[in-house]
């Protein structure tokens, strides 16, 4: 019987990590914040049976006056979270903050879906709901009232919430499309 030929390709290792210890490179802030509104699973009715896909809303924000959202489908959640999250990069607003809180009331309308934004003073915090919190809270606000009128759908009420903080304008703002000071426009 022929001996076996000793091993060249050093020494031993016990356990199974053949390329090296695990390294993990320095950590990358990410640019925004990500918060999964909600996960919807849609169903297609085909002629072998159904068929299971998920669609997703994702809002994004760097809470410092810039937030998006977008929507993904896909056969498997990651991959709908991970479409949305790209749709939302596309999609974002500049919105702007004044002491924590928005310039003005606003109201954001979007299908059946409405929302009124309301300036609070400060260490008031959020009071707002599911999908505007998300947004709100992602776009930087720390006090801010809001109440959700009609569809409570979370995709009208996010679209509703964005076209409304979309609107928003500073005094700054107003006193250039008016051609005046801002000294003349609070009198």
């Amino acid at each position: 019987m022929e001996q076996r030929k000793p091993r060249e390709n050093g020494p031993r290792r016990n356990g199974p990590r053949r390329n090296g210890p695990r390294r993990n490179g320095p950590k990358v802030e990410k640019e925004f914040e990500e918060r999964v509104v909600t996960i919807n699973r849609v169903t297609k009715v085909v002629k072998g049976g159904r068929k299971f896909r998920f669609a997703a809303l994702v809002v994004i924000g760097d809470r410092k006056g810039r937030v998006g959202f977008g929507t993904g489908k896909a056969n498997e959640v990651p991959d709908a979270i991970r479409k949305a999250s790209e749709a939302a990069k596309r999609n974002i607003i500049n919105v702007p903050i004044i002491h924590g809180t928005i310039p003005h009331e606003v109201n954001g309308m979007f299908g059946s879906g409405n929302v009124f934004l309301r300036p609070a003073s400060q260490g008031t915090g959020i009071i707002a709901g599911g999908p505007v919190r998300a947004v709100v809270e992602l776009a930087g606000y720390s006090d801010i009232l809001s109440k959700s009128i009609g569809s409570r759908t979370p995709i009208n009420m996010v679209r509703a919430t964005i076209q409304g903080l979309a609107e928003l304008k500073t005094a700054k703002q107003v006193a250039e499309l008016r051609d005046r000071t801002v000294e003349e426009i609070y009198g």
